[in-house]
């Protein structure tokens, strides 16, 4: 399969952030022609884009429907949460293991800012930080089975992530989880970082629970 142009793939990252951000919502219908307009680029790699995203299960493309976000059910939502933690507790003990001074003091300074994100309350800022800090902890793991898994889970993660994010004082607790796992892994102890990973997204999983709680409550 011939590799997609560059325009090609940046229309089809940033339509992944999009969707990801909540910008388009579940179901909602991705006309190619106002999507063209939008990004400035041909049908033509719109088109490409969304074929991208249909196969990686953001977008559903049906025969002269045209395309649609994918909605996330919350059992599956549920479901990618638990892989996550399955994968991730690996990642953290990898990493813990096979990490380098660059990683370490990388990881450092994303905890850094992420306590200068929970200070000034920018949620935004905060999402960055905790996504480059786990992409950080692949890297430092060099799990290439690992990694292909995670990116492909990475946009519904970003979707669950932002649907947690929103529960009063989680940014906080977050942030402590997190420093936990940094500790551990500049520590090279992968017992204690497997622990604090698992620690992080067992609570995760959990907030994720009640969130979807929640929302069919019609309380979030």
């Amino acid at each position: 399969m011939p590799r997609p142009a560059l325009a090609e793939t940046d229309i089809s990252a940033q339509l992944r952030e999009a969707i990801a951000r909540g910008q388009f919502s579940p179901n909602e219908r991705l006309v190619e022609a106002e999507l063209a307009e939008r990004y400035s680029v041909n049908r033509a790699h719109i088109r490409t884009a969304l074929a991208v995203l249909d196969r990686d299960g953001l977008v559903v493309r049906l025969p002269n429907r045209g395309a649609r976000v994918r909605a996330i059910s919350d059992a599956e939502a549920m479901e990618i949460a638990e892989t996550r933690l399955a994968i991730e507790t690996m990642v953290a003990r990898q990493a813990a293991l096979r990490g380098d001074a660059k990683g370490r003091a990388s990881l450092r300074r994303i905890e850094k800012d992420m306590r200068r994100a929970v200070t000034q309350s920018d949620a935004a800022l905060y999402s960055q930080c905790n996504a480059a800090l786990h992409r950080e902890l692949q890297r430092m793991a060099g799990n290439a089975t690992a990694n292909r898994i995670l990116n492909t889970l990475k946009s519904h993660l970003m979707r669950l992530q932002y649907r947690g994010i929103l529960l009063p004082g989680r940014p906080r607790a977050s942030l402590a989880e997190h420093a936990a796992i940094v500790k551990a892994v500049c520590a090279g102890d992968a017992d204690a970082a497997e622990r604090a990973m698992r620690k992080h997204l067992t609570s995760f999983t959990r907030l994720l629970k009640q969130a979807i709680e929640a929302t069919r409550m019609g309380g979030f």
